[in-house]
């Protein structure tokens, strides 16, 4: 009984899915690997200070070379070790089993799948729908985002907001028709804002300006 558009019914399990694409750790570690080039970039500055001073040490230009490029792999490594873990933790989806009443449920991270848990596991659903709208005058346009949070007995899992087009109501509405023979609690909090309208540069110049004709008088 899915009715919301994360929410996919299959013949085996209904899945609440968060992002879409492949999972499995080859793939993860294919992605993280791309993504740490940019780490030796990012630490950039240290690799050149320690290549600069070398230089005023004394050392050849090969030595140097070959410093800085053992540095920039060890940083490179060290940022795909990084990266693999914090993504092969990223929640895809989550799989509630059998489809229509479920009894157990399990995480489905870019690693690949927990182990399944009972359903009554599950405690509370939290959900909170963040809206940043522009301020008066602002071309662009309103922001939505979705945090969920589960809260598991011994110990919770909560996801980074994710961008939402869809009706938060609708989807707490769906997960509480799902989950309401194993009496799970959905909550959903709504937070609203307002874009921070950026400062204007004209004030600072006026005040340049005045302060310099009060100089020269």
């Amino acid at each position: 009984m899915a009715t919301d558009p994360l929410l996919r019914q299959g013949p085996d399990s209904t899945d609440l899915v968060l992002r879409t694409g492949p999972a499995g750790p080859v793939w993860n570690a294919l992605t993280s690997a791309r993504s740490a080039l940019f780490t030796p970039l990012v630490l950039g500055l240290p690799t050149l200070l320690v290549a600069f001073w070398m230089a005023l040490a004394g050392a050849r230009a090969s030595t140097v070379f070959v410093v800085v490029g053992v540095i920039a792999g060890l940083e490179y490594l060290l940022g795909w070790l990084a990266l693999a873990f914090s993504q092969a933790r990223c929640i895809l989806r989550v799989e509630f089993a059998p489809t229509g009443v479920p009894a157990s449920l399990r995480l489905v991270r870019a690693a690949g799948p927990d182990d399944w848990l009972p359903l009554d596991t599950l405690r509370e659903v939290r959900l909170t729908h963040k809206v940043v709208e522009p301020y008066q005058g602002d071309r662009k346009p309103a922001v939505s985002t979705l945090a969920l949070e589960f809260v598991l007995r011994g110990g919770g899992e909560r996801l980074a907001p994710l961008p939402f087009g869809g009706d938060p109501q609708r989807l707490a509405y769906a997960l509480e028709a799902l989950l309401a023979p194993a009496a799970v609690v959905v909550e959903l909090r709504t937070e609203r804002s307002t874009r921070a309208k950026p400062q204007s540069n004209s004030a600072w110049f006026s005040g340049g300006s005045a302060s310099a004709n009060s100089g020269g008088g």
